[in-house]
This record gives structure tokens, sequence and C-alpha cells, in this order.
């Protein structure tokens, strides 16, 4: 973990759920886990079956690069560093990440790149490239299914390495990248703290 004090990136409630997604996805089910107020988190460098099935997956990328935290549409997200905005963007396609942020932190000389998925466009509509975050700061709310990419409510964190140019990273890999993508994006727990 990062060897400094972070603020959550989202209100985690003292009892959630942990989801294995390697044997298996229900979106109906998802759907209404989050509909009746249920908050979870999948896992970093999980390889998730039957998951990502639309035509940009190319059905071989199926390694999650990130770690997900369900809760319903409209809940809170905030920076948990200091930083300043990278880009943003509305990738509004199904399986998409629908309304996307990406904040720039600087930690102990390093930088790091943190992607933010499936947030509502509308919630991210105030913030500008360059535009100085402190920390615990409001940066969106969790969008719902239309405006998502057609997913249950969550929130997508992944951090990298390198500047990834825009408002986008691979959220999941095939074998043949996950090599080279666990050096690019490390677990994201090193900032979010030991969340599972």
């Amino acid at each position: 973990m990062i060897k400094t004090q972070t603020h959550p990136v989202m209100n985690l409630p003292d009892n959630y759920e942990v989801f294995d997604f390697s044997e298996g996805y229900d979106s109906d089910k998802m759907s209404r886990f989050v509909e009746k107020g249920g908050w979870g988190v999948g896992g970093y460098s999980e390889k998730r079956n039957n998951m990502y099935l639309t035509p940009q997956y190319e059905n071989r990328r199926n390694i999650h690069m990130g770690i997900d935290i369900w809760a319903a549409a409209g809940e809170p997200v905030f920076a948990p560093l200091d930083g300043k905005v990278a880009y943003l963007a509305n990738h509004d396609q199904e399986g998409n990440y629908g309304g996307t942020l990406v904040l720039e932190h600087k930690v102990n000389g390093q930088i790091y790149y943190a992607l933010y998925g499936h947030l509502s466009p509308e919630s991210i509509s105030h913030l500008t490239p360059g535009q100085k975050v402190d920390a615990g700061a409001k940066v969106g709310e969790l969008g719902n299914e239309q405006e998502n990419g057609n997913w249950p409510p969550h929130l997508h964190y992944q951090i990298s390495t390198k500047d990834p140019g825009e408002a986008d990273m691979p959220g999941v890999v095939s074998n043949e990248e996950y090599d080279e993508a666990l050096k690019l994006y490390p677990d994201p727990r090193i900032i979010l703290g030991d969340i599972y």
C-alpha cells in the first residue's frame, strides 16, 4: 500500500459482499442485488467467464485489471488523494464504461493515473482537464444501467503507472496481454487499502 493516508473512494458499509466471478456472472442477479441496496466488491486479476460478451472484448479479453465496487446508481465517488483531472469521456457503447474519469496523483515521486468507470456522465460534467481535486472531494456518482454500458451500477477503479493518453484503459485483458498488464496496471489496493 501507499504509505500515506487515503480517503475512501466510496463509502463502503461495514458489511458488504466480496464476489468471485471466475465461476460465472449473472447480470440480472447483480441488478437485483444493487436495486435492493446491496454493496459488493469484485476482484483484481480475476479471470471472469461469460461476463464480457460484447464485440470489443473479442471473446478473448476476460482478466479483470481493476476493482469493482457494486452499489446503487447515484452513490457518490471520491478522490482518494490530492491530484488533478487528467481525462474525461463518455464511452456510451454497449459493454463499455459510460461516464469515465481519469485522475492523476503523485505519491512518493511516483505518478499514478486512476480510472473511474461507469459514472453518470452528468455527475462529472463539472470537471475539466487540469482541474485540481483534493483528497476526499466528490468527483462523481455511479451511473445507472442505461448510461454506463448497460452494466448493473458499479465503479470500475483501475490504476496505471503509464499515462493512458485518454480517458480509457483496458479494464480486462487477454491471456497474451496479462503479464504486461500486471506491470502497467498494479493492484488498486495500493491506493484503496485492503478492501477484500
